[in-house]
């Protein structure tokens, strides 16, 4: 029985000593007792002084073929003390140590440059950082402090803009509603005219003025009335400041007589719907012209009151001085003078007065007239009970300007019509009582939003600014009330379109604010922040719409000189991010753009392609590289579509393979398909040799890694070999090293992945021989092993002699790669 045993033992044994002789990845080790004992304390002895986590940590990596032990003694010889301390001196004579120290000065000097050169970037990153946000938001608080200055401002935190990244890069559906789209078209037809280089035959406000009265609102109506009045003065030059043309005493009087006009011709309106509505108490008879008009009017106005406190009889049944008063108020003055003449001879020298008033309206009277009125003012007129008298007095011979007539002027109409009918122009510059500038700041400083109780009676205020030429206040008022908002902009335009329209030197300004050149109390409006205000809620839903606004800036410069239309088309790409739609798509075959809606307004100052550029650098800036190759696509610059996809693609060319359609490498692999298409059908002679080399080599690096991905290493290997970057021969290595030193950094960086994917492949092949072997299958393994240990010393000549400094994880893949194929 014992036999048996020993004989059973023994047969186990020579069967394990048989596998462990046919196992070649396992060297025999043979030892003695003796010193399978001294190991065994020496282990013990180990454990007790180093602990258990060491021996963890030992098995570890020893498991990776990692001598823990020897790691630890080179760590321990390395000593980072006298890396950067100063270097001893040195005797002349010693050359070896000079040029040492040498040696060591320059790697300290360049060491200490990047250092500081990387500080000083950082630095300026983060102020400029800064500095942007900080425009930002003193746009915003400029944006939010347009409310008039006796109420608070409403600074509530409004929610922050989606960044750029997650805006949407599809336009929606339209913000206009049905005014704002007809004044759109409106904008769309006149600028089509420009483009097609024909002057527009009506005037812009004109067309606006069919859209409000298309509306059917009243008071729009009548804005564009004042508008329109006000407009109807001699052309304005257009390289003339307008603020400064409006200065000029000729414009002045067109002004205040376009005031006057439009204040006559309302008033008389309004009387004729009073004697419409009262023929029978009005009794004024069928026939035609002011006088009647007035006389029934003044019927109806003092009925009841009698003649009581009035002066000098009456004339037709009618009270003398308010008839002359309301035929000057309806701007008829030869009916006033018809009056006079008929109520007989007392008035000789009224008469005179008013008939030189007929012939000059804006001009003062002469100097004996004006004595003589003067005279009969201050002796009869002024203590009269006859109100109308004393307003007719002051309105043809500007007797007493600081007279209100409250009892004839009862509303603001009358009120300004009597201001503007007191400012005379008199002749060699002489000194007037009362002039524009004092009217306007009357109206505007001393009265003011709360005197004319502006947000209860809009159109009340408005009118008073624009019918004493204070277009820019009035507007800038206009677009805070938010149902007259879209009216006020457009009166902006079209008073700019004849440039009316004060404007500031910097776009950066407030929307209203004071040049000190100018005088007082004009302001200026700046036009581009109330038209990016009103764009801002429809640019993203109505691009063309909001291009179409963008051109009226075509003759703005921004704080950089450059031309504002196209900063504002470069800001509305970058915040739509629907480049197709704003320049086109690039056809990769033809090589042709079809057209985008920035086409149609390119002329000698405007280029969609200088856009598009400006739009890809500043994509680039904020690191949208993906977007950036598209534009730069567009815009037809090659060179830069190629330098972006080489960065892009040497971050993703090692990932796993194709994947799903929405992933970064998916995109990619889409969009370097688009551009080799591109690149084929195109010139590519101007390319530098070496971008587009390092752009083809890494498209088939993309091949290679989605056939290692895909354990395809067949496929892998021969893409490698086409792809000519590392050595798969011997033959081949000088060629791959002279190479690796001028290839592009992106093409370098992807080496170590590349190595450590052949090292995989190469250990696969390895490890399908051996089981080949194992099972004794007929295969040539012999010449493809030695291939294999051949391929692993290459790749790891390759490695060391590259200049190009991989992570240390890579040299010891290669260094186990080539240990495991022996």
């Amino acid at each position: 029985m014992a036999d048996d045993d020993f004989s059973k033992l023994l047969q186990e044994a020579e069967q394990l000593t048989t596998e462990i002789e046919g196992n070649e990845e396992l060297p025999r080790v043979e030892r003695s007792l003796g010193q399978v004992l001294e190991a065994s304390h020496e282990l013990y002895s180990r454990v007790i002084q180093s602990g258990a986590n060491d021996i963890q940590a030992h098995l570890l990596f020893g498991s990776k073929g990692i001598d823990l032990q020897q790691i630890s003694q080179k760590l321990e010889t390395l000593s980072s003390k006298r890396t950067f301390e100063p270097l001893q001196p040195i005797a002349d004579s010693d050359v070896e140590s000079f040029l040492k120290n040498e040696r060591e000065n320059a790697i300290l000097s360049l060491i200490d440059e990047v250092n500081k050169n990387s500080l000083q970037t950082t630095e300026d990153q983060k102020w400029e950082h800064m500095l942007s946000e900080w425009n930002k938001e003193k746009t915003n608080l400029m944006n939010a402090m347009i409310g008039p200055s006796q109420n608070w401002l409403d600074l509530k935190k409004t929610p922050e803009p989606p960044s750029i990244a997650d805006a949407p890069k599809k336009f929606g559906h339209s913000m206009l509603d049905s005014v704002e789209a007809a004044y759109a078209r409106q904008i769309q037809q006149y600028n089509k005219l420009i483009f097609q280089g024909s002057k527009p035959r009506t005037a812009l406000h004109q067309k606006f003025a069919q859209v409000a009265e298309e509306l059917n609102e009243t008071k729009v109506r009548e804005m564009w009335e004042i508008i329109k009045t006000m407009t109807n003065i001699p052309a304005i030059v257009r390289d003339e400041d307008p603020l400064k043309a409006r200065g000029n005493p000729a414009i002045q009087q067109c002004l205040i007589a376009q005031g006057k006009k439009y204040l006559e011709k309302r008033y008389k309106q309004y009387m004729s719907d009073v004697v419409r509505a009262n023929p029978a108490a009005a009794m004024r008879g069928g026939e035609p012209g002011t006088y009647p008009l007035v006389r029934g009017f003044v019927g109806l106005r003092l009925q009841g009151q009698g003649s009581q406190g009035l002066a000098d009889g009456v004339v037709d049944d009618r009270p003398l001085w308010p008839m002359i008063y309301y035929c000057l108020r309806s701007g008829d003055a030869n009916a006033a003078l018809h009056c006079l003449r008929k109520a007989g001879r007392d008035h000789e020298e009224f008469i005179s007065a008013l008939e030189e008033h007929i012939r000059n309206p804006e001009k003062a009277l002469s100097d004996k007239l004006q004595t003589a009125i003067n005279f009969q003012y201050r002796i009869q007129v002024r203590n009269s009970t006859d109100p109308y008298k004393r307003a007719v007095y002051c309105v043809i011979g500007c007797c007493d300007v600081s007279d209100e007539h409250s009892e004839v002027a009862r509303t603001a109409d009358d009120y300004l019509w009597m201001k503007l009918s007191i400012i005379k122009s008199r002749p060699n510059n002489e000194p007037v009582a009362f002039t524009y500038s004092d009217l306007q700041k009357l109206i505007l400083e001393e009265y003011g939003e709360t005197h004319y109780h502006a947000y209860e009676k809009p159109l009340v205020y408005f009118q008073v600014l624009m019918l004493t030429g204070q277009f820019e206040p009035a507007l800038e008022f206009l677009s805070r009330i938010p149902r007259y908002q879209v009216h006020g902009v457009h009166m902006a335009l079209a008073l700019h379109d004849v440039y009316m329209l004060g404007t500031p030197r910097n776009v950066q300004a407030p929307l209203l604010s004071v040049d000190t050149d100018d005088p007082n109390p004009l302001r200026r409006l700046n036009l581009a922040r109330l038209l990016l205000l009103y764009v801002r809620k429809f640019e993203l839903s109505d691009p063309s719409d909001a291009l179409h606004y963008y051109f009226f800036l075509r003759n703005l410069k921004d704080p950089s000189g450059k031309n504002l239309f196209m900063c504002c088309c470069t800001d509305l790409a970058l915040e739509s991010r629907d480049y197709e739609l704003l320049f086109g798509k690039m056809d990769p075959v033809t090589g042709l753009c079809s057209p985008g809606l920035l086409d149609e307004f390119n002329n000698p100052h405007i280029d969609s392609k200088v856009i598009a550029l400006n739009v890809a650098e500043q994509l680039v800036n904020k690191g949208l590289f993906e977007d950036a190759i598209t534009v730069y696509d567009i815009a037809g610059n090659m060179e830069k579509v190629l330098e972006l996809l080489c960065v892009l693609l040497g971050q993703v060319v090692n990932s796993g393979g194709g994947g799903s359609g929405g992933g970064l490498r998916a995109r990619l692999s889409l969009l370097a398909e688009h551009v080799s298409l591109r690149l084929r059908h195109a010139d590519t002679t101007q390319l530098p040799a070496a971008l587009l080399e390092a752009y083809n080599k890494l498209c088939k690096l993309m091949t290679f890694f989605d056939h290692f991905h895909n354990d395809n290493f067949e496929g892998a290997l021969e893409s490698l070999r086409e792809c000519e970057v590392v050595p798969l021969s011997a033959g081949e290595l000088e060629a791959r090293v002279s190479a690796a030193r001028c290839a592009r950094g992106e093409l370098l960086r992807s080496l170590p992945a590349v190595l450590r994917a052949l090292c995989h492949i190469l250990l696969a092949q390895r490890q399908r021989l051996r089981n080949a072997h194992a099972h004794n299958l007929p295969m040539h393994t012999n010449k493809q092993v030695e291939w294999l240990r051949e391929q692993a010393e290459v790749l790891n000549t390759f490695a060391g002699n590259i200049a190009y400094r991989m992570p240390g994880d890579t040299y010891s893949q290669l260094a186990q790669m080539q240990i495991l194929m022996h």
